[in-house]
């Protein structure tokens, strides 16, 4: 896979511990990478990460750190000396964002800059795929799939810093980070003229930013979070309240951008500069499915799923319609989806199933599939 640009390579993840991040772990370990983790300790009902024992495994090392601290960060990334960097910390909910703002925007903007730094003082550091979020576009309720050159924005702090971390990684991609190795002190501008590279240039390494959509799959256990909630309260014997059942959101399973991720890190690696970009990963255009018919679906395949619909006028602002034009992955990435949304409900759905009746893991065999599928369908990066 990915013209095995992962075997014996020094990868940095941090957020290794949550959810994208210990499948992220999972997928790289098999490749034979050999992982360095960053994050803080988990505090959820059950830790992904650790429920598959990835903690135990070869080639895996877990820093457990604060990304707002740039000493410790500095020394973890020029200790551990990545090639390929995977950044993927952040404080992910809207709820929380509105309760601390000013932690949500250390840790999404601040922490993704201390990153960026102590990358750019890593000489190893190849490439860098800063994850972000689509949440990070203006919304201005038009209904139209955003593009990658749609401008940041956000109305909450969450979608708000997620805007802003895109546009502190556009910074350090055009101020510090170029794609030539070595050689000169100005840059080529659009229209021909010169600009001068700033000081602490850093030439070879890249750097691009990956915007996902809704993202679901075992093992997230995060508050306030659809699937979660529906989840542990059929664990609990409980029902939800849908606060905003008529939002439109691009569900995808969490393999579907992973692979988005890891093909860009590796055309990275290998010095593919016209990919230092921001790109989109997320279902195709059918695909966009309300809050109430996901839960439907998900008490469609698992009876102790329930739930009732009272939308909260006194919730924090949500838009109500997110979409994600991903022709850009598909035309020049050649990046395509293996799962449809009713595929990723199905296998969600069975994952938690299958831990909270029985105590089984489907992970690695969620993961089987989905290769096995992305194999049959020839794609890109399985080569």
């Amino acid at each position: 896979m990915f013209c095995g640009i992962y075997r014996n390579r020094r990868v940095l993840v941090t957020g290794h511990s949550g959810f994208k991040g210990s499948w992220l772990s999972l997928w790289l370990l098999r490749m034979g990478a050999e992982i360095c983790g960053v994050a803080l300790p988990m505090k959820t009902r059950h830790c992904h990460f650790s429920l598959l024992g990835l903690g135990k495994r070869k080639n895996m090392r877990s820093e457990y750190a604060d990304i707002r601290c740039p000493e410790t960060l500095e020394r973890i990334v020029s200790d551990f000396r990545p090639e390929i960097v995977f950044h993927l910390a952040a404080q992910p909910l809207v709820r929380l964002s509105c309760e601390e703002p000013v932690e949500t925007f250390e840790t999404n903007v601040m922490g993704t800059i201390h990153l960026l730094e102590a990358c750019r003082r890593t000489d190893s550091v190849r490439a860098v795929v800063a994850v972000t979020s689509d949440k990070c576009y203006e919304n201005s309720g038009s209904g139209r799939p955003f593009r990658e050159a749609d401008p940041m924005g956000g109305y909450d702090p969450y979608s708000a810093s997620k805007g802003c971390a895109e546009l502190a990684v556009s910074c350090w991609r055009r101020s510090f980070f170029h794609s030539s190795r070595g050689g000169g002190g100005e840059e080529e501008r659009p229209g021909g003229s010169k600009e001068k590279r700033a000081s602490g240039d850093r030439s070879g390494l890249l750097l691009a930013s990956a915007r996902a959509g809704n993202v679901i799959g075992g093992g997230d256990w995060a508050e306030n979070r659809l699937v979660p909630d529906l989840m542990k309260a059929a664990e609990d014997g409980k029902t939800v309240t849908l606060r905003n059942p008529s939002a439109v959101r691009p569900w995808q399973h969490v393999l579907e951008p992973l692979s988005g991720y890891l093909q860009l890190g590796s055309l990275l690696w290998r010095g593919h500069s016209e990919f230092a970009e921001g790109w989109n990963f997320g279902p195709s255009p059918d695909e966009f499915v309300t809050v109430r018919s996901a839960a439907e679906q998900f008490a469609g395949i698992w009876d102790r799923v329930r739930f009732r619909m009272e939308p909260d006028p006194d919730a924090p602002h949500e838009a109500p319609l997110l979409r994600l034009d991903c022709s850009k992955a598909a035309e020049r990435l050649g990046w395509h989806g293996v799962w449809d949304s009713a595929e990723a409900f199905r296998k969600t759905a069975e994952w938690y199933r299958a831990f909270l009746s029985e105590g089984t893991l489907n992970t690695e065999w969620d993961l089987d599939e989905y290769l096995l599928r992305a194999e049959e369908r020839k794609l890109e990066w399985i080569k």
